[in-house]
């Protein structure tokens, strides 16, 4: 995998900030792939109404929340080495959190799924990482939860989460000094959600997943780099 080199810029001025992996060039929101071989397919728990497609549909309650949720903020605690699976149950609670966020338009549901913001201010060597990762990197998770809805348009309700396959295989152990790093992570890139909507198998990437502590977060739900502040789905298909 290429690892990615980024300009970030801030939200209230045209600060420029280096960054790489979790980041490449772009603007900030505020401010203006195919998956390898070894494929981990996760499925979320079954339900009676779960479409025959190999996984499962997600629970019916509408909002979900880990059984497993640590009682100390896993951000401040030391990284570790450990390689995450899609198959623990912290995972598939933040595919449900993730898609729930989506299917109500509602960016807030789906933060349990994405990188902890007190692990990133420990990962990356920046003088101003918590500006960038609230203004960019939130920024862009939001517009792009906004976009996923907007593609699951008026059925959006009734669509039904499949499954996320990761391809662990292809995920890299990112050293200290690489994308403006003080601390490593594992990164994946080829994630793909999968969900069913009016009788049709669909599904669209997640760009790049980073470790924290044996656990998959996702960093850009949607594409990075790209040119403008706009939500972007990466790569519909169905």
């Amino acid at each position: 995998m290429r690892t990615r080199t980024a300009l970030c810029a801030g939200a209230s001025a045209a600060l420029l900030l280096t960054m790489a992996g979790c980041g490449s060039s772009s603007s900030s929101p505020s401010a203006a792939s195919a998956a390898a071989s070894g494929t981990e397919a996760s499925s979320v728990p079954t339900t009676p109404s779960a479409p025959d497609s190999g996984s499962a549909s997600p629970p019916s309650t509408p909002s979900q929340t880990p059984s497993s949720t640590p009682s100390v903020d896993p951000g401040t605690l030391p990284q570790t080495k450990t390689m995450p699976t899609s198959t623990d149950p912290q995972f598939q609670a933040g595919i449900a959190a993730l898609w729930q966020g989506i299917v109500d338009d509602n960016p807030q549901e789906a933060m349990p799924f994405f990188f902890p913001k007190s692990a990133y201010l420990q990962v990356k060597a920046l003088s101003n990482a918590g500006a960038d990762y609230q203004n960019r990197l939130i920024g862009f998770y939001d517009l792009d939860i906004h976009a996923a809805h907007r593609l699951l348009g008026a059925g959006a309700k009734d669509a039904k989460l499949v499954g996320v396959s990761v391809p662990a295989k292809a995920a890299e152990w990112i050293l200290p000094g690489e994308e403006t790093n003080k601390l490593s992570y594992y990164r994946v890139y080829g994630s793909r959600l999968t969900y069913t909507e009016g009788g049709k198998t669909k599904s669209f990437g997640l760009f790049s997943l980073i470790s924290w502590r044996g656990e998959w977060y996702v960093v850009h739900f949607g594409p990075n780099p790209r040119p403008k502040p706009v939500g972007v789905v990466y790569e519909p298909r169905g």
